[in-house]
């Protein structure tokens, strides 16, 4: 990390940044490279310059027009960034330039449990995201990156590993020994695989791909099931378990899994729902299996600043270095896009800012 208590970067290298803007509804192709202004920072408010940010699923939602109603008006997408600070406001007590941070999901969701209030406004859907060479956010909505983390690493965080977190162990209440059941090999399950391991979870975990199961082999998955060559697959995972099932199923899949991954949770445990891939139109449950078995259906909307701050501590307790998949430089941020909806991807997918337009500080006065 560089200190920068005396740094002064010249007001002309801060008037006008890089970023990206998309049209939600309008698709992929939407995507432009614009330049923005910088505004002048509120008393607590922080200046960030970005170095990467990690793409979800809930990107390629916002921009088909999937994630929030369409308002037709341009916004910078992205949820998840990681940077350092280079400038703060008059009254900031939480950081100071050259910290390196991360931002939460939700800017209000401080603690406690969800409402309205704390959840509505969200980055890079609503409101402006994090694709950009530099952002101005309040103070509390920041967390140090871990400190054996590079920036594409802690980019990674901010909504897979918090609903991972979430899903594992806020709502699914899971302890040392438990099982849990991954589907696919996306962002928010191997971040699981990863979490649940250093927490001494047994992890079952599901691909199409012999490749990428071997590879959350490498990462400690106790057990794989391919599901193009095993289809019901929940009837291997009552095998694994001793016809009991898994203490939580992580469901990203949703119509044609859901059904099969209540089958597949012991009585008594949880279904965390944390998205739906290829949605939940026509997904048939039936309530008898939840009542028989004493099953609950959880929604996991990411989580709190508070859970944030608790991964980071589990990451760096146990030194835990996330997945990238694959890294894209700043310029190709539509590719980086495409191959996210491809599905290619193993772990998260990462756009590296900072690569496009180095970042030079002016020491001194």
């Amino acid at each position: 990390m560089i200190d920068l208590p005396q740094c002064r970067i010249p007001k002309t290298e801060l008037s006008t940044v890089h970023a990206y803007q998309l049209i939600s509804g309008q698709g992929i192709s939407s995507l432009r490279r614009i330049e923005t202004t910088v505004r002048e920072l509120g008393p607590h408010e922080v200046r960030v310059r970005i170095r990467a940010v990690s793409l979800n699923y809930r990107d390629l939602m916002v921009a088909h027009g999937n994630y929030v109603p369409v308002s037709g008006k341009p916004v910078v997408p992205v949820s998840d960034g990681a940077g350092d600070v280079v400038a703060v406001g008059s009254a900031v007590t939480r950081f100071r330039t050259g910290d390196r941070v991360i931002n939460t999901f939700f800017p209000a969701w401080l603690d406690g449990a969800p409402s309205a209030e704390k959840t509505t406004q969200t980055f890079g859907a609503g409101s402006d995201g994090v694709l950009a060479e530099e952002i101005s956010v309040s103070e509390t909505a920041l967390v140090t990156i871990p400190a054996h983390l590079d920036y594409a690493e802690a980019a990674s965080i901010p909504c897979a590993a918090i609903t991972a977190w979430n899903a594992l162990f806020v709502e699914g209440s899971l302890k040392p020994g438990d099982s849990v059941l991954l589907l696919g090999t996306g962002g928010v399950s191997i971040w699981a695989l990863q979490l649940a391991k250093a927490a001494g979870l047994r992890v079952i975990i599901t691909s199409s791909s012999d490749e990428k199961l071997q590879r959350a082999r490498v990462l400690g998955a106790d057990e794989v099931i391919n599901y193009r060559t095993t289809p019901e697959w929940q009837e291997q995972v009552l095998k694994l378990t001793n016809g009991q099932g898994v203490n939580l199923v992580v469901e990203v899949g949703g119509e044609g899994t859901l059904t099969k991954s209540i089958a597949a949770t012991a009585m008594g445990g949880t279904v965390a729902i944390v998205g739906g891939v290829t949605g939940f139109a026509g997904t048939p449950v039936d309530p008898l299996t939840l009542v028989g078995g004493a099953k609950r259906l959880v929604g996991i909307f990411v989580g709190s600043r508070t859970m944030l701050e608790d991964v980071c501590r589990f990451v760096t307790v146990n030194q835990t270095r996330p997945v990238v998949g694959r890294t894209f430089p700043f310029e190709q941020a539509q590719d980086a896009y495409e191959y996210l909806e491809a599905g290619k991807h193993f772990g998260k997918v990462v756009i590296n800012v900072i690569d496009s337009h180095p970042f030079t500080l002016n020491f001194g006065s």
